[in-house]
């Protein structure tokens, strides 16, 4: 079954135009696809439901969204040192992170109240935790210095197309049968069937043989990553950049539902805000070859700056869209254009990075202490943007104006970064 499979990927007409991709990435990509439709149904809706379906705060909501942070870092670096196991590797990895998820997104289903929802984020969270390492050591494991943004902006493309996928039915289901319950069974699903594609399609990785006096045990390896300087300068730039996603997963849906943003008593409507995630992920997909390859020719740290001042503006149209006194769902629409393709220049180029930093046999901790990063943002970003939300309404406009004042400071680490890499 796995033969055919990788004959089926490898004999894809997308390859024809695309770099070579190594077949494996294709069928991960599909998993990935399947998974992220899931996602799709629930990640912009979450917030909207456990505020006005279920009745809790703003900021209560996303104290739990991001306790899920806690959990995350712990599967994190579990997950990063079995990524790297000769005797686990990333193949049983994923297996368990997609179970554990499927789990996570049956309890968020059955949730009332505070207590249950913090439950099912730290199941959700410890799934993510023990996904991304095993995730990007895979996409690294298959990809040549020729063509690494190429093959991580593949892997990327498949979620963004499954994320607009799950809004556009998440839309359609709300409108049908009334009920965001559901949307996290269809979550559960996908994550089984991301798990089946993972079991039929992806081969064990083969480890670098090492002799037993190369062997480093998991402290070791560690060790040697955190005191990799120019990771961790990348690392203090990183969290940034995942902070200013988290707004876009959690805060910026109930911003867009509760609060006026146009000339109206009440914000956008359920149906409005599907249509504008839609837009943004859609040019998020149109974008991520054309910008991946347009930018390869930058170096990391440059990419990663363009995408900083992308960000930048992008918030700035945010607090224009929530103060403007008319055209609010134009100015929305342009931020999430722009969001988007700061995404897309940002993802492939940071992950190629960790790869050509990363030792080998090192990848699956370094892509760890690189997932950390995701958890620290969410940690730091749910909490804050709710916070926010619950705040007088000049506090709450003017709240996305800090973030392209972070701007500066990340400018000013990548460019210190970029002194500090090798040619």
């Amino acid at each position: 079954m796995t033969s055919k499979l990788m004959k089926l990927a490898s004999q894809s007409q997308l390859s024809s135009w695309l770099p070579s991709i190594h077949p494996q990435v294709w069928i991960f990509a599909i998993g990935r696809f399947l998974s992220e439709v899931g996602t799709g149904c629930t990640l912009f809706y979450a917030p909207i439901f456990f505020v006005n379906e279920v009745g809790l705060s703003a900021t209560s909501v996303g104290v739990a969204l991001g306790s899920a942070s806690i959990s995350g870092i712990v599967g994190r670096i579990v997950g990063g040192s079995l990524a790297d196991s000769e005797h686990w590797g990333r193949r049983r990895t994923l297996l368990l992170a997609t179970a554990i998820s499927a789990i996570a997104s049956l309890v968020l289903a059955a949730t009332n109240d505070f207590t249950t929802l913090v439950i099912g984020s730290l199941i959700s969270g410890l799934g993510i935790g023990f996904y991304w390492p095993a995730a990007e050591a895979v996409v690294a494991d298959a990809s040549q210095i020729d063509n690494r943004r190429e093959t991580f902006a593949i892997a990327r493309l498949a979620d963004n197309l499954g994320l607009a996928i799950g809004i556009a039915l998440a839309g359609f289901l709300i409108a049908v049968i009334g009920s965001y319950r559901w949307l996290f069974v269809i979550d559960a699903i996908s994550f089984l069937l991301f798990f089946g594609v993972v079991y039929v399609g992806i081969s064990k990785t083969e480890q670098p043989q090492m002799g037993k006096s190369e062997k480093t045990e998991h402290f070791a390896s560690w060790m040697a990553v955190l005191s990799d300087r120019r990771f961790l300068v990348y690392i203090a730039v990183n969290i940034f950049f995942t902070i200013y996603i988290s707004q876009i997963h959690s805060t910026l849906p109930l911003y867009f539902k509760n609060f006026v943003i146009k000339s109206t008593t009440e914000g956008f409507a359920q149906t409005t805000i599907s249509v504008l995630f839609a837009w943004h992920l859609v040019l998020a997909i149109i974008c991520q070859l054309p910008v991946t390859s347009a930018l390869k020719r930058c170096s990391h740290t440059l990419a990663l700056t363009v995408s900083a001042i992308l960000w930048a503006v992008g918030f700035g149209l945010i607090w224009v869209s929530g103060t403007a006194p008319s055209d609010n769902l134009v100015w929305v629409a342009l931020a999430l254009g722009v969001f988007a393709v700061a995404i897309v220049s940002y993802t492939p180029s940071a992950a190629s990075l960790v790869t050509e930093l990363a030792p080998e046999n090192k990848r699956g901790v370094y892509f760890s202490v690189n997932a950390v990063c995701w958890a620290i943002g969410s940690f730091i970003g749910h909490p804050l943007g709710g916070w926010a939300l619950d705040q007088p309404r000049v506090i709450t406009d003017s709240y996305w104006l800090g973030f392209p004042l972070s701007v500066l400071i990340v400018v000013m680490i990548l460019q210190y970064l970029n002194r500090i890499l090798p040619e």
